[in-house]
Order: structure tokens, then C-alpha cells, then sequence
């Protein structure tokens, strides 16, 4: 259950594994579902495209505090990061939701605040999108969670099979990532914590998956993409 997940939820993942599209249905459910405040962060300083942060206004009407860089030019790749996501880290009555760049490069932004982040308060979830040239083997996703796991000094938590191809998205693609996830939830003692796919399919999955299946709104790209 989506409540159950520490305060502070760090998304991390492949470039292209679709963590702002989680994030942003993540934190849209987790409004719906508590009382307390609500942040969301784009700590995304490595891609200019499909970045929560574009999604400001629609996040402010929800009732969620929007964080991102501190230079207001959203379609710059600027590694300039806003003082302000410090404060949902130390104010616990905030539920927090930190959308973090790709690879071993976005992931060294949130390790400048990991001495802020108690052991017990935070799960950093790592989406895997098994369609994504660097994740396709149980293999490369293990060395991804490695190389995230250094460069941001903080340990994965949950894994959260996302394998799609956006709007043509098939069962059998949920499925071969669940094999995939699944093999490296076995091999690194990481549980599956959700399986993300379009909203449309959700009936179409079996029943017996490992993990909560969160249905997927596509609020990061327009219906013409």
C-alpha cells in the first residue's frame, strides 16, 4: 500500500525508464490518500524532456508544493538545484516524493542531501523499464542499482517493474519485465513494490503479480506524442 512507503520516496532509474510518469501518478495517488502536506521534487538535472517540473500548475491545484531548480528556465539544462528541497527532508509533516535523474549522474544529486535522509524515513524505488537498452537482462539492471546505489550513498529499496513502449504497451512487455524484476528482487534481496503499466491493461494482468499494480495516466506527454 502506497501509505505503508516511507515519508520520503526517492524514484531513480534508467534514462527513458518512465520515473517522471511514475512519479507523477505516485504522488497524485498519495494526495488522494493523506491528510499531511504533500512535495514533489524534480531533481532531473541530466534530461531536459518529460520533467514533472512541467507540470507546476497542475501539482499547485492538487495541493502539492512543487520543487525544481532554483533558476526559472525549465527548458535549460541547468544543474542548479533550489535550497527549498531541503525543507520537506527535515519537516516531517511532509510526505515527499523526489523525482531523481537518470544513471549514476542524477543520482549523485540526491547524495549531496543523503546525510539529511534518516535510515528509517526514506525508500528509493528503481524503476526498470526492461525495453530500455541498459536494462534488458536481470544483469544490467543489477549494475544500474550499483552504480545508483554509489553515487548517491543511499541503498534501493523497492523495485518497480515500469516495462512499457508508452501507448503501444502490451501485456506480454508488463510480463517479460516482471521476469526480469523478478530474477533481481531473487538475486539482491530487493522486493518488488509495484508494477506500473497504462490504465487500460490493468484488467488484462494476472492476478498472482508480485508487487501493487498502479495504473499509469500518461500526464507527462500530450495525446499527439
Amino acid at each position: 500500500m502506497i501509505t505503508n512507503d516511507k515519508r520520503i520516496r526517492i524514484i531513480t532509474g534508467h534514462y527513458g525508464s518512465g520515473k517522471s510518469e511514475f512519479s507523477m501518478n505516485y504522488v497524485t495517488k498519495l494526495r488522494s490518500l493523506v491528510s499531511n502536506k504533500v512535495a514533489l521534487s524534480d531533481l532531473d538535472v541530466v534530461n531536459v524532456y518529460f520533467r514533472t517540473r512541467e507540470k507546476k500548475d497542475l501539482l499547485r491545484s492538487l495541493d502539492i508544493l512543487p520543487i525544481d531548480s532554483s533558476i526559472n528556465a525549465p527548458t535549460l539544462d541547468l544543474p542548479a538545484v533550489s535550497a527549498e528541497v531541503m525543507t520537506p527532508m527535515n519537516d516531517k509533516s511532509y510526505e515527499y516524493v523526489v523525482d531523481v535523474g537518470g544513471d549514476n549522474v542524477g543520482a549523485r544529486v540526491i547524495g549531496r542531501f543523503s546525510e539529511l535522509i534518516e535510515d528509517t524515513d526514506y525508500d528509493m524505488f528503481c524503476i526498470v523499464n526492461a525495453n530500455r537498452e541498459q536494462t534488458q537482462t536481470p544483469e544490467g539492471v543489477i549494475e544500474h542499482i550499483k552504480t545508483i546505489e554509489k553515487a548517491s550513498r543511499l541503498k534501493v529499496t523497492g523495485l518497480v517493474n515500469n516495462t512499457h513502449l508508452i501507448r503501444s504497451t502490451t501485456v506480454e512487455d508488463i510480463l517479460k519485465g516482471q521476469e526480469i524484476v523478478r530474477e533481481v528482487s531473487r538475486t539482491c534481496d530487493i522486493p518488488i513494490r509495484y508494477v506500473a503499466c497504462l490504465e487500460t491493461l490493468v484488467d488484462q494482468l494476472p492476478e498472482d503479480l508480485e508487487g501493487e499494480i498502479m495504473p499509469i495516466k500518461l500526464y507527462m506527454r500530450e495525446d499527439w506524442m
